[in-house]
């Protein structure tokens, strides 16, 4: 997805990108020199922090208009289908007062043949809406009981037929709202994109060189960071097992963090495993925004469909996933757990143990699996246990 950096006070820290090999870092890092390669003499070079940050914001925008595309496009997947059954519902209810209209004719028709009295059914047929016929008690008192049967009907079928047709122009209307906030998202999604490209396009070989060693050093710290939470688990898990073996194992002292019972943790594991197991057989699969599979994922696009590899239904966007579970501290995830980043929960990943973590990063990038720290401690969000 994007660049996923949170915003921060200018030299708190180098700002970082997330890329699965150097020159791919190189690619999603460096916009302001470019942009500014062709500045007038005397004017300040923005630093390679500065374009680091460009470039990171550019991607953090796409990716939480890519957010609202899906949002947006389940939106209105749901409205259509709501519109398209509510039109056969028009439809088959149009035929059923047709039918009755038709009954009510043949009753006034056989009235004119005979000569017997004034058409009285006939006159619910020149009625234009249910309280026309409501109003014109008179004559239901010189109808026969299937008369008034079949009037009832027909009112009955006018009044719903009329209802319904209100109910799917609404749904209508609705329709092309949806849709229009889906074409806005898109148009956002593909501008900051087509923006991030153009800047990219403008790098020299040597800045390119730059920022794949500033990448390097994330990576390793991120490694290390990584290893160093591998760690704490580990000690945390040997003393829960301890524990157990004395007969008196405290719940929580384990990594889960949890008061599961032996049952329940059991379970989320089963399911998990065939969660991460989808995961691990997506990995080297491009990113797209947008998109869920199979050939191709964005970040919450993948979580979700590996999560319904195991059973389990989580939402489409990030919004809603960092809510379909239960939270719990980074120290304590266990593999299968969400892992979501930044203040605007704009991107997700699936915890696979060690610190690691598979997800579909960014457009240019591909599904992969590396640290949870990949853009510091800080963007870190939160982590859910989806069951």
């Amino acid at each position: 997805m994007a660049s996923h950096r949170k915003s921060r006070t200018p030299g708190t820290r180098v700002a970082g990108i997330r890329t699965p090999a150097l020159a791919t870092a190189a690619l999603t890092s460096v916009a302001l020199l470019s942009q500014t390669a062709d500045a007038a003499p005397g004017e300040d070079r923005p630093s390679l922090e500065e374009v680091e940050k460009k470039v990171g914001d550019l991607y953090r925008q796409a990716e939480s208009a890519t957010e609202k595309y899906n949002a947006a496009k389940e939106k209105t997947a749901k409205q259509r289908e709501r519109v398209d059954t509510l039109l056969d519902d028009v439809a088959k209810r149009t035929q059923k007062l047709n039918d009755a209209r038709s009954e009510l004719g043949s009753y006034a028709a056989a009235q004119y043949r005979t000569g017997a009295g004034m058409p009285d059914t006939a006159t619910f047929l020149l009625a234009e809406t249910p309280q026309d016929i409501f109003d014109q008690r008179q004559v239901l008192d010189r109808m026969t009981g299937r008369q008034k049967a079949a009037v009832d009907d027909y009112v009955t079928q006018q009044t719903e037929t009329m209802k319904k047709r209100q109910e799917a122009t609404e749904s209508l209307r609705t329709l092309t709202e949806t849709q229009g906030d889906l074409k806005t998202a898109k148009a956002t999604v593909q501008k900051k994109l087509a923006d991030a490209r153009e800047l990219l396009s403008k790098l020299t070989a040597e800045e390119k060189a730059r920022l794949a060693a500033i990448e390097k050093r994330k990576q390793e710290e991120a490694a290390r960071k990584a290893a160093e939470l591998a760690r704490q688990q580990a000690e945390q898990e040997q003393a829960r097992e301890e524990a157990a073996q004395q007969g008196g194992a405290s719940e929580g002292s384990g990594s889960t963090g949890s008061a599961e019972t032996p049952s329940a943790d059991s379970s989320y594991g089963t399911k998990a495993e065939k969660a991460l197991a989808f995961a691990r057989a997506q990995i080297g699969k491009p990113y797209v925004w947008g998109a869920t599979g199979p050939g191709s994922y964005d970040c919450s696009g993948l979580t979700q469909a590996a999560w319904k590899a195991a059973g389990v239904s989580l939402p489409r966007t990030t919004y809603d996933q960092v809510n379909a579970g239960t939270t719990v501290p980074v120290s304590q995830a266990r593999p299968g757990d969400l892992v979501f980043f930044y203040d605007d929960v704009t991107h997700v990943g699936i915890y696979v143990g060690n610190g690691m973590m598979i997800h579909a990063p960014k457009p240019g990038t591909y599904v992969r699996e590396e640290s949870i720290y990949y853009d510091g401690d800080s963007a870190i969000h939160s982590i859910v246990r989806p069951a």
